[in-house]
């Protein structure tokens, strides 16, 4: 078969793609009109993990699982949108790691604005003008975010995904060579996170500029041709800053997992996870007590973290399964004076 031919069937194919795109829109649309006179969510994770699932099993082509994850979650965000545009609140600025996370869950087209604060993220969804919000709740080398465990206590939000971002910095520069470079600009947790990169190339001796983030030190960087800046790929690119070294940071492992709060609920998937606040009386034997509860109902346990909110200590735990299983909504019966449920939701990863 020659090239022209070739071309020509996939033209072909796509032609029929684009009919079948629009046929699925048509569809989706009837649907959002019969969401929009119930007030249900447009966004409903459960549904769309099952949909993936389904397409994964029954795929026997070249598709990997990732792309099939890769093309129909853009998919989703592009009908969700058609069905009732909703705004998205994250942790900014634009380009930064929590930017990148709500992009991965809401497609280019979903309508972003940045929120200098965790807590600000909570208030605008909490008043509306925000129907989502992302933010930060752990990484995986300097461990829980307090302002999110904070916010999570203080607003009536719900935890309705999780999105786990793996975290890589480059170092960008406008200089031509690495000895021109008299000052980094970077966040401080990024300095932390590139120590030995730092090191080894004698950048340990440079001026090191603490920024409010990565994404700002992008844009200081490509203002300042004797700097350069640790920061995302994406930052880099949108402040068109050539990137000298890609993965500098110690641990090549390094994530950091987000939060997605709404104001509704979701149902049950099959493969979910549930965390809870729990406060618990101050005295010996209260902890174990309450978990003996969880081990007797064979309900696995992935997260137990201590916390202190308005000075009293709390646990932040987290477990496999929905908070509407027959097993767990009893334990959350037996202890509602002491648990505040946060959410149920599709679980992505075991831990980090």
């Amino acid at each position: 078969m020659t090239l022209d031919e070739l071309r020509e069937k996939i033209d072909h194919i796509d032609d029929t793609l684009l009919k079948l795109y629009n046929e699925r829109m048509e569809l989706v649309h009837q649907v959002g009109e019969l969401k929009n006179t119930t007030g249900a969510p447009i966004y409903r994770p459960e549904r769309e993990q099952e949909i993936l699932k389904r397409l994964k099993e029954h795929n026997h082509g070249k598709l990997t699982d990732e792309a099939i994850d890769a093309l129909f979650l853009e998919m989703f965000a592009v009908a969700r949108n058609l069905e009732r545009p909703e705004a998205i609140a994250y942790l900014g600025p634009e380009a930064s790691f929590t930017h990148q996370a709500a992009e991965s869950k809401f497609g280019a087209m979903s309508v972003y604005f940045p929120v200098a604060t965790i807590k600000g993220v909570f208030r605008e969804v909490s008043n509306g003008k925000a129907k989502f919000g992302v933010v930060p709740i752990e990484n995986s080398s300097n461990g829980i975010v307090s302002d999110t465990i904070n916010c999570l206590n203080d607003y009536d939000l719900k935890i309705i995904a999780e999105v786990v971002v793996e975290i890589h910095h480059v170092l960008a520069t406008e200089a031509e060579n690495i000895k021109d470079i008299e000052r980094i600009y970077s966040k401080d947790i990024a300095f932390g996170q590139c120590q030995n990169f730092l090191s080894d190339f004698g950048f340990d001796e440079v001026e090191q500029i603490p920024v409010e983030s990565t994404a700002k030190a992008a844009k200081l960087a490509a203002e300042d041709p004797q700097s350069a800046a640790i920061c995302s790929a994406v930052a880099a690119k949108i402040y068109n800053l050539p990137v000298l070294f890609e993965n500098i940071e110690d641990n090549q492992n390094n994530r950091t997992r987000f939060f997605i709060v709404s104001d509704f609920e979701n149902a049950p998937s099959g493969n979910d996870k549930t965390s809870l606040l729990v406060k618990l009386p101050n005295k010996p034997g209260s902890l174990v007590e309450f978990l003996n509860d969880f081990e007797a109902a064979n309900i696995n346990l992935t997260k137990i973290k201590s916390h202190i909110v308005e000075g009293v200590s709390v646990f932040f735990i987290e477990f496999n399964g929905h908070k509407d299983d027959p097993k767990i909504k009893e334990i959350i019966q037996k202890h509602k004076d002491v648990i505040k449920v946060l959410g149920s939701y599709v679980k992505e990863t075991d831990d980090i």
